[in-house]
C-alpha cells in the first residue's frame, strides 16, 4: 500500500485568518512538499480563503492541520472538522482550547503539580505596584491567548508606566492578559509526537530575546539537540513534558516550552497543539535527532489523524 493509498486526498490547513497566518503559511508549504514526496495526495488548504464544507465537497478524507494561533488552535477549527466527521491531526477541540488559554492551561497544571511561573490575571484597574510588590522585577506581560511571542513585553522597570503599556500592548490581542514572573534561565523546548517525548532542544537566543524575529526568521538563534543536560535530568523533564500534555488533553503531537533555573528546578511556560513545521521549527529539529526524517514526521503525524 502506498501512502496515497493509505491516506486518501489530504487537506493541508494552512494560512487562516490568525495573527500568525505567515508563519502557518510557511508550516503549510512545508508540510504539502513533504507529504507529496512521501506519494500522499496532499493540497494545500486556506480556511481564510475557502469555506471549510469545501473540504467534504471536494473529497477530502483528512486535513493535516498546520494552522497556528486563534481559529486554528483553538478548538474551532478543530469542532468544524468534527461536525464533517474529517479526521484531522493533533488535538481535540477541549485539548485545543484548553492549551490555547495559557491562564487555564496554568490553573490546570498548578492543580496538578505541574511547575509554572506565578502570575496574575490583570485588568485596567490593576494596582501595578503591587503586582510588582507580588511578581518582583522584571516581569513578562502577555497575552493569554496568543502565540509567536505575539504582543510579549519584558518588563524590567516602573517608573513611566511601563507595566501599563505592555498592559495595552497586550490588550490589544486579546482581552485576557497575563502578567508574570520572570524566570531566569535556560530556555528548552519538548516535543511531542504520538506517546513520544523527543529530545530536548536548549534554545540560546541572542541577548536572550527569542523573540517572533528569532523564531522564524534569523539565523542567529542557535538550537542544540543534544541538549546539554545530564541523561538523568533529561529522562525527568521529558516524562514530566508528557505528564502535562497529558494533562491539558492534549493528543497526537505538540511541544511544550520551559525554563530550566540554575538550581536544576525547571517550570513549564505552555503548551503549543499545532508547533511550527517552517524551517526554523524545533519538533522537526528534534526527530532529526531521533533520525526521523522532516517528511517521515509529517507522515507519521497524518497517520494519527482522528475524529474526535
Amino acid at each position: 500500500m502506498t501512502a496515497g493509498d493509505e491516506f486518501g486526498k489530504v487537506a493541508v490547513l494552512m494560512g487562516g485568518p490568525s495573527a500568525e497566518r505567515e508563519v502557518s503559511l510557511m508550516s503549510g508549504k512545508g508540510v504539502v512538499a513533504a507529504l507529496r514526496e512521501k506519494g500522499v495526495d496532499a493540497h494545500p488548504f486556506d480556511p481564510a480563503e475557502r469555506d471549510l464544507w469545501e473540504l467534504k465537497r471536494d473529497g477530502f478524507a483528512r486535513a493535516f492541520i498546520a494552522l497556528h494561533g486563534r481559529y486554528g488552535e483553538d478548538g474551532t477549527v478543530q469542532g468544524a472538522l468534527e461536525t464533517l466527521k474529517l479526521p484531522y491531526t493533533g488535538s481535540g477541540v477541549m485539548a485545543s482550547a484548553l492549551a490555547m488559554d495559557k491562564w487555564r492551561t496554568k490553573l490546570v497544571w498548578l492543580a496538578t503539580g505541574i511547575p509554572t511561573p506565578r502570575y496574575r490575571v490583570v485588568d485596567e484597574r490593576s494596582d501595578w505596584m503591587r503586582v510588582v510588590a507580588e511578581l518582583g522585577l522584571p516581569l513578562i506581560v502577555k497575552p493569554a491567548r496568543e502565540g509567536s511571542t505575539i504582543g510579549i513585553t519584558r518588563v524590567s522597570a516602573v517608573d513611566h508606566d511601563e507595566l501599563a503599556l505592555a498592559f495595552r500592548a497586550a490588550r490589544e490581542h486579546d482581552d485576557l492578559v497575563l502578567v508574570e514572573e520572570f524566570v531566569e534561565g535556560e530556555e528548552l523546548t519538548a516535543s511531542i509526537v504520538g506517546r513520544r517525548a523527543l529530545p530536548l532542544i536548549r534554545i540560546v537566543a541572542p541577548q536572550g530575546n527569542y523573540d517572533y524575529e528569532h523564531k522564524y526568521f534569523s539565523d542567529d538563534t542557535r538550537y542544540d539537540c543534544p541538549c546539554g543536560l545530564a541523561d538523568a535530568m533529561e529522562s525527568a523533564i521529558r516524562a514530566q513534558s508528557l505528564a502535562a500534555f497529558d494533562i491539558i488533553g492534549c493528543s497526537g503531537w505538540g511541544r511544550l516550552d520551559l525554563i530550566l533555573r540554575a538550581d536544576g528546578t525547571w517550570t513549564f511556560l505552555e503548551v503549543n497543539t499545532s508547533p511550527g513545521m517552517t524551517g526554523h521549527s524545533l519538533v522537526p529539529m528534534a526527530a532529526k535527532a531521533m533520525g526521523t526524517s522532516y517528511a517521515d514526521l509529517c507522515v507519521e503525524i497524518l497517520r494519527g489523524a482522528h475524529v474526535g
